[in-house]
């Protein structure tokens, strides 16, 4: 998946926030941190740092939302960390109900509030909750608790 695919793609993902640019994408892309998921109608986009794994941005095409492939990307995301990893963690719009429930149901939980974080046009900002999810000692990449669907 090249940036610009990503970049198009988290356009028609995001509409209420800035859609990241071709050349954001390609700048992550540069650093031996950070990793793409790709899937055909999605990605997600992580970081890995000191013990921590960060999910940046995860984003799947509207017309193929609610058929797991969120829950799929999060699960690939989470399998790849064994051994360097102790924390993941991620932020998520406070208004995102579907989101922040794919993210409940897969052992996440919310440490903090960043307020006003999301910048949304022609609305009120809104807040973003940071949620992390201690990783197996030992198993670090286990998705346990992440029940994968069909479609």
């Amino acid at each position: 998946m090249t940036p610009a695919d990503m970049a198009e793609l988290h356009a028609a993902a995001f509409l209420q926030e800035r859609p990241w640019s071709a050349g954001e994408f390609a700048a992550l892309g540069d650093s031996p941190f950070v990793r793409v998921f790709p899937h055909q109608h999605g990605f997600a986009l992580t970081r890995i740092l000191a013990g921590e794994s960060e999910l940046l941005t995860l984003a799947v095409h509207p017309a193929h939302q609610r058929r797991g492939i969120a829950r799929m990307l999060l699960a690939d995301w989470l399998a790849a960390l064994p051994g360097r990893a102790e924390t993941a963690f991620l932020e998520v719009a406070a208004d995102n109900a579907a989101a922040i429930g794919l993210y409940a149901s897969c052992g996440f939980e919310t440490i903090a509030t960043r307020r006003g974080y999301y910048r949304r046009v022609g609305t009120a900002d809104v807040d973003a909750l940071v949620l992390h999810r201690r990783l197996t000692s030992g198993q670090p990449g286990r998705t346990d608790g992440i029940r994968l669907e069909s479609g």
